[in-house]
């Protein structure tokens, strides 16, 4: 089968190169903060979920569990601790991602000969979303980095609950905080922690986000006689961007749960930490698979896809509706 993204056989229409830089920017900013106003409790309790494995003992039995203590300990604050760093988060990698995927279509492109009126293979685009989510990795590792080390200040000697528990979550530190944390402790280059483990999610997870989305699509316009490249209606952007919600992150996993690990020991495990030394990608995977197998590497997946389903939904509703309006 032979796809193509929605509106691209007319991109000429959408303006120069410099504005349609600027289109696929806004519409991935706005697109990408309106999901994460959903999906950041679901992410809180992942990274939690994530970040126990090696505990000798559990502190959560499952998803159920961490979402409804962290509620009654932390209340509504608590399940949207280090909001803010996934909302820039969210803004950089979305802007990214569809900047990066837009543009590495048009190299796909010219390096295979592909007129602007011939639709690209799922193949070429699965590749062009590999390629954009590499680049996005790098924006992405430090903004994680924040936001997972925010996600796990309350499980580090805090009162299980009540007013000093209360006292304690008004005295840890907020983004800005822990990023100068960070730069004094590691410097520039401490903030690309898991890097590796964020390369390899982001890389094979968008090349299956994109690839799925635009397949998806053309088969539900291929469904009411539409031709590649028509445009979806509302309810059929969000389906295909469900699907590839999941897409994302079934085969990827085991990279994120590393990734969060890794982003975590310090606060969780401090005895591991060597000075001037981070342990590195393979030695955690390994740790990981030798402590729970199959299972901890797939340490809170569950309610990451039931968060990722309806959080990509969003996103491509509202990128594509704003194509569709503005172009």
């Amino acid at each position: 089968m032979e796809v193509v993204p929605e509106g691209v056989l007319n991109a000429s229409d959408r303006g120069t190169p410099v504005v349609r830089a600027a289109k696929d920017i806004v519409f991935g900013s706005i697109a990408g903060i309106a999901s994460k106003f959903i999906e950041h409790p679901f992410d809180l309790t992942k990274v939690r979920l994530q970040a126990q494995v090696l505990d000798a003992e559990a502190r959560f039995s499952g998803p159920l569990d961490c979402l409804t203590r962290t509620y009654r300990n932390e209340g509504l604050r608590g399940l949207y601790r280090g909001l803010p760093a996934p909302v820039v988060g969210a803004m950089a990698e979305n802007a990214t991602l569809f900047l990066a995927y837009s543009e590495l279509q048009s190299l796909i492109r010219k390096a295979f000969g592909t007129p602007p009126t011939e639709p690209l293979s799922v193949s070429q685009l699965a590749l062009s979303g590999a390629g954009a989510g590499s680049i996005t990795s790098f924006v992405l590792t430090p903004i994680e980095l924040v936001k997972c080390k925010m996600q796990v200040q309350m499980l580090v000697g805090a009162p299980a609950s009540g007013p000093a528990a209360a006292l304690h979550a008004t005295s840890l530190p907020g983004p800005a905080g822990v990023l100068r944390d960070i730069l004094r402790e590691s410097g520039i280059r401490g903030l690309w922690l898991g890097q590796t483990a964020t390369l390899i999610r982001e890389t094979g997870g968008s090349a299956a986000w994109f690839a799925t989305k635009e397949a998806v699509a053309a088969l539900l316009l291929m469904r009411r006689g539409e031709k590649s490249g028509g445009n979806l209606q509302a309810w059929e952007s969000a389906v295909s961007g469900a699907c590839a919600g999941a897409a994302f992150n079934l085969a990827f996993f085991p990279a994120d749960t590393i990734k969060s690990t890794m982003q975590t020991e310090e606060e969780l495990r401090p005895e591991l930490k060597v000075p001037g030394r981070q342990r590195g990608f393979l030695t955690v995977g390994r740790e990981l698979w030798r402590a729970q197998g199959l299972k901890g590497l797939y340490a809170g997946c569950g309610i990451t896809i039931a968060r990722s389903v309806p959080s990509s939904a969003i996103i491509f509703l509202i990128y594509d509706g704003l194509r569709k309006r503005f172009g």
